[in-house]
């Protein structure tokens, strides 16, 4: 039986100062010299550890994880920091989506990782409920305690016990765009829906498809979907949908479909239509956004701050010929949803605790910060850390939120529903990219599913 969240769940919903601040940042995209305005530990290369760790001279460890490509790269680099100060052996499993079945093959085979990055609310939860996951020992505890908000350390526990580090966090809520399509469109940043399609149409009469959507990938889809409820149906729908309270036949999930419909029933605006939206994974509905020059596939996509990692693999400069805004309001206020990974234990003994203690410290968000396209949870983390303003002001706000941070919907479901390629939520959604008309099926769908899933 999956277990509930004890505390209050939600996605970021920012001041419109807060959220303002994302429009046009960036600056020249370096942003190295310029001091944080706010306190904050730093972490420099000479200065003092932030964390104690312990000697661990040849004991050999193994981490798994979904992350790929960059993503990869960064945190080996953070894993490689922690042999460095420790002396242990780190290696890097890769990990398939749904990561719980990943596991549960390696620990079928008795070869469990050391500890594995859980990017689920609900895998963490079935986790613990399979009994695979060994409890945050004390020094972690304590760095959770003096580097973090409370919600963080609520969103890895089950039943009051803590499982999950929250090393990495997203904000899901953000539309980048090519400055070159937009300036030869004549488009401005939408602050609104409304002011969200009226630009997509404005730039498609300049020649350029506006919208990149990575369909391939069908979490991308549930965002879409999350940001549009969110500030629709407002928080406190979402709290109810997130935890099944209310049915996905609900009139308020109607509503959100119907006005995702406006933008997914119109090929003419998405890169290759429906069916190319469906071809295209994630990092390539990026990388078309910021390739060829001011004739990209795509003028805008959306996603999250970690979108940073895969512009780096273009030429385009984040903050010149990359820039974001906030996701565009449908009700009252631009919704902010956040998402994000935790290292969990899957293994007793002092190493697997050592790399959660590390990862729980400023020292290890800071090596992960430097090389962009990430954001940490860690408080006491210098902004300065980040490598160019629009991180740094991403990352400003998601501290600030404090404990007002809601998580990822989608995230805090059974894995089943919400985290499984090809079922579920994703599969549902791609049908609905595909035939956004059949909007009473979709929800039915998804109702049935949930359903089942929920039960289990």
């Amino acid at each position: 039986m999956r277990t509930t969240l004890r505390i209050r769940r939600a996605a970021v919903v920012f001041t419109a100062i807060g959220a303002l601040a994302l429009t046009g940042c960036g600056g020249d995209g370096d942003g190295g010299d310029k001091k944080p305005d706010d306190g904050g530990a730093t972490t420099g290369e000479d200065s003092t550890p932030s964390v104690a760790l312990p000697k661990l001279d040849g004991e050999k460890l193994s981490v798994a994880a979904v992350w790929t490509g960059p993503e990869q790269a960064n945190f080996v680099k953070v894993l490689k920091e922690f042999e460095k100060r420790t002396g242990a052996t780190v290696t890097f499993v890769p990990a398939q989506d749904p990561i719980i079945n990943f596991l549960g093959t390696k620990i079928a085979g008795g070869q469990p990782p050391d500890v594995a990055m859980i990017p689920q609310v609900g895998a963490i939860q079935q986790a613990v409920a399979k009994k695979w996951a060994k409890p945050v020992g004390n020094e972690a505890r304590a760095e959770l305690g003096r580097n973090y908000a409370e919600v963080w350390g609520d969103l890895g526990k089950v039943d009051g016990t803590q499982y999950g580090v929250y090393f990495k966090a997203a904000n899901k809520s953000l539309v980048w765009y090519n400055t070159k399509a937009f300036e030869n469109a004549g488009a401005s940043e939408p602050k609104t829906w409304k002011d969200f399609l009226s630009t997509a149409e404005t730039v498609s009469a300049s020649g350029v498809t506006p919208v990149s959507v990575g369909g391939a990938d069908g979490w991308t889809l549930t965002d879409w979907f999350e940001n549009v409820y969110l500030s629709q149906a407002g928080p406190e729908k979402y709290d109810q949908l997130a935890q099944h309270k209310i049915k996905w036949t609900d009139p308020s999930v109607k509503d959100a479909l119907t006005t995702l419909a406006q933008l997914f029933g119109k090929p003419s605006l998405i890169a290759g239509g429906a069916d190319g939206a469906l071809q295209t994974e994630f990092p390539a509905s990026v990388t078309q956004t910021f390739t060829g020059g001011d004739q990209p596939k795509a003028a805008m996509v959306y996603e999250g701050d970690f979108v940073g990692v895969n512009i780096a693999q273009t030429k385009a400069k984040i903050g010149t010929d990359a820039k974001v805004f906030p996701f565009p309001a449908v009700g009252a206020e631009s919704p902010v949803v956040t998402g994000g990974d935790a290292a969990v234990a899957l293994k007793d003994g002092k190493g697997a605790q050592a790399l959660l203690t590390w990862l729980a410290s400023a020292d290890a968000a800071k090596i992960a910060a430097e090389q962009g396209g990430f954001i940490s949870p860690n408080k006491t983390l210098d902004p300065a850390a980040y490598p160019n303003d629009v991180q740094r002001t991403m990352a400003k706000a998601l501290i600030a939120a404090g404990e007002a941070v809601r998580f990822d919907m989608s995230d805090q479901a059974p894995q089943s529903f919400g985290g499984t390629p090809g079922k579920g939520e994703w599969k549902i959604l791609q049908d609905f990219l595909k035939n956004p008309k059949d909007i009473a099926g979709t929800q039915a769908k998804l109702e049935s599913d949930a359903a089942k899933a929920y039960k289990s």
